[in-house]
């Protein structure tokens, strides 16, 4: 294994471990009630803090990524990660499983501004790389599921963080051992695409932010009430972590494939053309999920859990075609403090619709979120350079000259 597809095994493994422990809690909790003495909507709202350390650290890393060192900063996800996830096992107090879990999305706010902007630049084509990685990530999430729900009902809900926790440390042991130092100064690609009309960059990235903040509410709302959801409207699985978790690893699975579809439509086609293909469901699919319940509920939710983490692939290839790879790390970073800081909105918004008008009232307000990401990809820009290949920076100023 060449030096290059190293360090993209070691990426794609760690989006699988940064999405799985933001979502260790939302399955574990159902094993908790008991040792905390408190109903599901008073423990859920103490993954506020971890969300909100999830998008307020991205910019911060992001910016060290740049500044300093992408290498190092991916070491200091790996073993941050895990000794945090480690700790948040040891917890006695609800307030020390919040400052727990606020410890863990500090250090998995690490990767994706870092991560994201290391593949784009080690791998081709990008596209194909977005969605292989995506997949990776949605697997984490699924692992999250399956794992947490086993771990909880047969050991209890502490080992479901210590054991994530030691392979993130043993994996960080590995990456500083395998992974090089970068030289200091890597030579930098441009994109033929970053001279686009001032206007059509502006659109692309008012189109971005819009889609970033609706969909992360959608992404964030949709993946923390999933295994409560399941646990209520499916009275065969109730109580039961183990099958709860099953489940919710099998829907995420499938929206993992969404990934490495949108992926490869990236490297062929406009952003535009996929990025309406999976808009256009949103809305319908989330006020659906308002209505029903049981096994069709189970098949309406895989199919919005596939075009929401769709969506996610084209949301990275705006930033990889419309932004100079100098700058990626930190455009990165604020994308992600956009759509991880709306996950904090999102904690509260599922434990207070979920006390009141239960999650038929959650989703159909989640429908409205969903109707603004479709008008996002409406109004995104269609062109047909999209797909003109990257050049050295020399060959563009040479070009110029």
């Amino acid at each position: 294994m060449n030096s290059q597809s190293r360090v993209i095994g070691f990426i794609n493994i760690g989006h699988l471990i940064d999405h799985m422990v933001m979502l260790i809690f939302p399955t574990a909790v159902l094993g908790m009630q008991a040792d905390f003495a408190r109903p599901y909507s008073a423990l859920i709202t103490l993954a506020l803090g971890g969300f909100i350390m999830f998008g307020a650290g991205s910019l911060p890393a992001g910016w060290l990524g740049d500044r300093w060192s992408r290498r190092n900063m991916m070491a200091v996800f790996f073993l941050g990660v895990g000794a945090a996830t480690i700790a948040t096992g040891f917890t006695q107090s609800r307030w020390q499983l919040a400052a727990g879990l606020a410890a863990m999305g500090l250090f998995a706010a690490i990767y994706h501004p870092v991560g994201t902007a290391m593949l784009v630049g080690h791998a081709e084509p990008v596209g194909r790389a977005i969605g292989v990685n995506g997949v990776w990530g949605n697997l984490g999430a699924a692992f999250a599921a399956i794992v947490t729900g086993t771990v909880t009902q047969w050991f209890g809900w502490r080992w479901a963080f210590f054991l994530p926790g030691a392979a993130a440390l043993a994996i960080g042991a590995a990456y500083l051992a395998l992974v090089p130092p970068e030289p200091n100064q890597a030579r930098r690609t441009v994109s033929r695409n970053t001279h686009f009309p001032r206007g059509v960059i502006v659109r692309a990235f008012v189109v971005l932010a819009l889609v970033t903040l609706s969909g992360g509410v959608v992404f964030n709302a949709t993946t923390v009430a999933l295994p409560k959801m399941i646990d209520e409207r499916l009275p065969q699985l109730a109580g039961s972590t183990l099958g709860v978790g099953l489940l919710v690893c099998m829907v995420y699975v499938v929206g993992a494939m969404a990934q490495l579809v949108m992926g490869r439509l990236i490297d062929r086609h406009p952003l535009k053309v996929g990025f309406l293909a999976v808009a256009l469901f949103q809305a319908p699919l989330l006020f659906a999920v308002s209505r029903v319940s049981g096994w069709p509920m189970v098949l309406v939710l895989t199919g919005l859990v596939f075009v929401v983490f769709g969506q996610i692939t084209f949301n990275d290839g705006m930033v990889a075609r419309y932004t100079d790879a100098g700058w990626r790390a930190r455009v990165y970073a604020l994308r992600y403090l956009l759509s991880f800081g709306v996950a904090a909105a999102a904690i509260p918004l599922v434990a207070v619709m979920h006390a009141h008008g239960g999650f038929a009232a959650l989703f159909r307000v989640l429908a409205i979120f969903g109707a603004l990401v479709t008008l996002g990809a409406l109004f995104f820009p269609y062109r047909r350079d999209e797909l003109a290949p990257a050049v050295p920076i020399a060959g563009v100023r040479a070009a110029a000259e």
